[in-house]
């Protein structure tokens, strides 16, 4: 498991939670991670003006450009070039290697999401002046998606780089075509919408909220499942590369919460575990794309990676509810059978 954090380290732990090794090269809060597609680099993002590269547990560059924090970070499909999101205002393209191969300019306020679209063609960014825009990769604006009546936080694409979801201040989601026409708001959270992001399917948004919940939406809109379990705001979402298991990232502990966790969801909105050992608030999330590791990132200044064995968690959570799905009186007749095929240590 890779972890970012506030106290300015990279964490690594192996499966049973034991610490691996920790990197320890930001000097500020880690804001944000993200694995290259091929799986050979980590990215992560921080308030030291930074974003840093890491190949098996090595720091091998540190991208320097920004004017002042980095917020996000986001690979091409071919792992070839990253694109950064930063307060500065702008977005910039690097190569791997880390040099800096352009910058975008327009949005004005802080940037603080970005995305590159499947087919590589297109870049969006989100910003805090309540706009989404879209780039080619020479760096020329092509439409500014305008709507949103409060901060833009969040954006992902779909698939099919035909469709782009919004994630904003104004507790909304909001979907767009590719040209900028909007398709559709989604309404629901009662509070900030953090983060969005689509299944690998295509047949599923998730929004992540201050609200403490994760909702699973339908692509025409329709509300399909709200995730509760969180004790605070929901910072960060994402989907495993099989679509069928989504880990959430919360700031539990600002709020007097014990709990600054990531947890696994199964696509159903079952609860399966909690992945703790973070001291503060856990900014982000992302899944490797063999879908063994999870990376996150924390205000504690580290980035833990977790290890996983998704089919040993189903087990053990099993091991724990099954008894009580199948007695409980107030338990759904449904949800009697959600450990049913699966085998347990018992």
């Amino acid at each position: 498991i890779a972890s970012t954090s506030g106290d300015r380290t990279v964490k690594l732990w192996k499966r049973d939670g034991t610490l691996m090794t920790t990197l320890t090269e930001h000097r500020a809060p880690v804001l944000g991670v993200a694995w290259s597609p091929d799986g050979q680099t980590i990215a992560s993002t921080s308030g030291d003006r930074t974003i840093k590269l890491w190949s098996d547990r090595t720091l091998i560059a540190t991208l320097t450009g920004h004017n002042d924090a980095v917020f996000n970070v986001a690979w091409s499909p071919d792992s070839q070039t990253i694109a950064s999101a930063s307060f500065d205002k702008t977005v910039k393209l690097w190569k791997r290697d880390g040099t800096l191969i352009t910058t975008f300019t327009g949005h004005s306020d802080a940037v603080s999401g970005v995305a590159w679209s499947p087919d590589g063609q297109t870049i969006a960014s989100a910003s805090r002046d309540t706009t989404l825009k879209l780039w080619k990769r020479d760096g020329t604006s092509i439409p500014t998606l305008a709507g949103h009546s409060a901060p833009v936080f969040g954006v992902g694409w779909s698939p099919n780089s035909q469709m782009i979801a919004s994630a904003s201040r104004d507790n909304t989601v909001k979907l767009w075509k590719r040209d900028g026409t909007l398709i559709a708001t989604l309404s629901g959270h009662s509070n900030i919408v953090n983060g969005v992001v689509w299944s690998p399917d295509g047949q599923t948004i998730a929004s992540a909220s201050s609200d403490k919940t994760v909702k699973l939406w339908k692509r025409n809109g329709t509300l399909s499942t709200t995730l509760i379990g969180h004790d605070a705001p929901v910072l960060g979402v994402a989907w495993s590369p099989d679509g069928q298991t989504l880990a959430s990232a919360s700031g539990d502990k600002i709020f007097a919460s014990k709990d600054n966790t990531v947890k696994l969801w199964k696509r159903n909105g079952t609860l399966m575990t909690a992945l703790t050992g973070h001291d503060a608030p856990v900014l982000g999330v992302a899944w490797s794309p063999d879908g063994q590791t999870i990376a996150s990132a924390s205000s504690d200044k580290t980035v833990k990676l977790w290890n996983l064995n998704l089919n040993d968690l189903l087990v053990r959570g099993c091991d724990r509810l099954g008894d009580y799905l199948k007695t409980k009186t107030n338990v759904s007749q449904s949800d009697r059978h959600l450990c049913d095929g699966v085998a347990t240590r018992k």
